[in-house]
């Protein structure tokens, strides 16, 4: 790639290396020709109106690619299933979700294309729940043109590590909510957890199949578990009674249902009494009184990876503690803001 100074009657087919500006006094002033733009043949007559006899133009060698071209590739280079790509503006390339899902960044590859030189892709976290239409990440050049070779390693990444940027849809499942407390079991007090819970389901694409409600002990816990899980139920959720007071026997109950705990106590505020545990390969979720007064616990951080079809594990919950501080702002902004972005690391 070369800069040089030619006639803008000879200019048809090159390169801008610089901005124009057009100024109509009392109307307009700005651009009329980015840096960038490939002259045509049209543009002659409105050059030589804005007094641009002669223009700095690039002149592309073989094995140069132009940033508009560039940034196509990219684009289509790093997007996987879920995922659609922009036209190109100066460059750069948007990737939009196509649908609702969890978005997944190929962290290593991601590194290992921004280790390029001339080549930048910027993503949102990684586990970023995202709706149909987010934008989720954007790449350029930086260049006017760049060497097809860099490009081509990016491809070459992409192809051998996995595609960068994927959304991942939810899984439709049967879900099972089991309240406990003796008062709302024996309807002293009306249920405010199992409304909670049912939306947060049914906002990811999941159903409630079964909602029941046990009292404080831990067989009728276990019974209920077991029941949900043979009737057919993928997820169970388990609500309140999760503290380590006498009569908070929910772990308990969730133990003696024959399920393995993976984690009881998580790293997230709200969310410090949070238990994940499988039996018979299904989720088993211990969910703490905060997921019914806050709207932002650990559950939003937590449901749509498990919904999305991940196993997680200990480590999982357990990274969970870089990040896993809600500020409790006024207007909650969830998952635009620092909540979560823990999870991002695995």
């Amino acid at each position: 790639m070369r800069t040089q100074v030619i006639p803008v009657e000879e200019a048809v087919g090159k390169v801008l290396s610089h901005d124009i500006t057009k100024v109509v006094p009392g109307e307009f002033k700005g651009v009329a020709f980015k840096k960038g733009h490939i002259i045509s043949e049209d543009d002659i007559p409105e050059l030589l109106k804005l007094g641009k006899e002669r223009v700095y133009v690039v002149e592309l060698e073989a094995d140069d690619v132009h940033e508009d071209e560039a940034g196509i590739r990219l684009g289509r280079a790093v997007a996987g299933e879920g995922v659609r790509c922009s036209e190109p503006k100066e460059s750069r390339v948007n990737l939009y979700a196509t649908r609702s899902g969890l978005l997944k960044i190929n962290v290593p590859a991601l590194e290992a294309i921004n280790e390029l030189r001339e080549v930048i892709l910027s993503t949102l976290p990684n586990n970023t729940p995202v709706t149909e239409g987010d934008m989720l990440a954007g790449t350029k050049v930086i260049p006017l043109a760049v060497k097809e070779e860099v490009v081509r390693a990016v491809e070459i990444i992409s192809a051998e590590q996995g595609k960068v940027v994927r959304v991942i849809p939810y899984q439709s499942l049967d879900v099972g909510i089991i309240v406990t407390g003796g008062e709302v079991f024996a309807g002293r007090v009306k249920d405010a957890f199992g409304p909670v819970l049912r939306k947060k389901v049914e906002s990811l694409g999941s159903h409630v199949r079964d909602l029941k409600y046990a009292s404080d002990e831990p067989q009728m816990i276990a019974r209920l578990i077991e029941e949900m899980i043979a009737e057919g139920n993928r997820l169970v959720m388990v609500s309140g009674g999760m503290s380590v007071d006498p009569d908070d026997v929910t772990p308990q109950g969730i133990a003696m249902s024959g399920a393995y705990i993976e984690k009881y106590g998580a790293p997230v505020l709200p969310g410090a009494m949070f238990l994940l545990a499988y039996k018979d390969r299904i989720p088993v979720i211990g969910v703490p009184a905060c997921g019914m007064y806050f709207r932002t616990t650990i559950l939003d951080l937590v449901l749509p990876r498990l919904l999305a079809g991940e196993r997680l594990t200990r480590k999982d919950i357990v990274a969970l503690a870089h990040g896993g501080l809600c500020r409790s702002c006024p207007e909650c902004h969830y998952p635009r803001c620092s909540f979560g972005l823990a999870s991002s690391e695995r």
